[in-house]
């Protein structure tokens, strides 16, 4: 996939180590997931479209530049965690209105940003160092630093 080339090329760039098991195949109770110095997990038994495997990957990715590039990234900070959420959530594609229909969300306008932000909810809550409350009070803290930070790619795909 382009979007994953280019986000590997960009780790590699900024001197993160793309090592070769970076991404993992795996059987698991969640659609996959991302931890620091343990890679990426993709959870083959969630996914019904070869799309979602891809979508998945790019989202992982981001946090993955995203805890190279920011040197101090601190997942146990509520803070810190949301703002890689509304990145992995905005710059994926995670929230494009036509995942979002075959979800059932049939807002049209406006649904990306209220897409980024109930994702990033449902992510930062699930941080056992993050209360839904404490969730809820970070995304609205870095929402717009974040939510606009789209780096490594020009602009938002």
């Amino acid at each position: 996939d382009p979007t994953v080339r280019f986000l590997r090329e960009r780790m590699e760039k900024a001197g993160c180590t793309v090592w070769p098991m970076l991404i993992r195949a795996a059987t698991c109770a969640s659609a996959g997931g991302y931890a620091s110095r343990e890679g990426i997990e993709v959870c083959c038994n969630h996914m019904e479209y070869p799309d979602q495997i891809t979508q998945t990957i790019t989202h992982e990715l981001i946090h993955a530049y995203d805890d190279c590039v920011g040197k101090n990234m601190d997942w146990t900070n509520c803070a810190h965690h949301a703002c890689s959420e509304i990145r992995a959530n905005h710059l994926s594609g995670n929230c494009h209105y036509k995942r979002e229909l075959m979800k059932g969300f049939l807002k049209i306008r406006g649904h990306e940003p209220e897409c980024v932000k109930r994702r990033s909810l449902e992510s930062v809550k699930n941080n056992p160092y993050c209360s839904e409350t404490a969730a809820k009070d970070a995304i609205e803290a870095v929402w717009n630093i974040c939510y606009n930070d789209t780096r490594p790619f020009d602009r938002a795909p």
